[in-house]
C-alpha cells in the first residue's frame, strides 16, 4: 500500500489534508501511529463524518519515506480520481 504513495495524487500534512476532506477529495488517509494524538484526533473524526478509509502507518518517518519527502509526516491524504 506504501509503495503506491510516491506515484499517487495527494496531499501532505494536517491542513492540506483537511481541507482535501472536508472538500470531498479525498479517497485515503494515511496517518501515523507515532503523531501526536492531539493532531490525529480531529483528523480521524473528519474522515469518520466524510466517511473516508483511514490506514495506519508506524513511523511518521515511514510515511515521509513513502511519499519520497525528506521529513516525517504525521498525515497524508490520497486524492480521488
Amino acid at each position: 500500500m506504501l509503495s503506491q504513495l510516491s506515484a499517487a495524487s495527494k496531499v501532505v500534512g494536517v491542513k492540506q489534508s483537511a481541507k482535501a476532506i472536508k472538500s470531498g477529495r479525498a479517497d485515503r488517509v494515511y496517518i501515523a501511529l507515532d503523531a501526536e494524538q492531539r493532531v490525529l484526533r480531529p483528523i480521524c473524526e473528519l474522515c469518520r463524518q466524510m466517511q473516508v478509509e483511514v490506514e495506519e502507518v508506524a513511523t511518521m518517518a515511514e510515511l515521509g519515506d513513502a511519499c519520497m519527502i525528506d521529513v516525517g509526516a504525521a498525515v497524508v491524504t490520497v486524492l480521488a480520481e
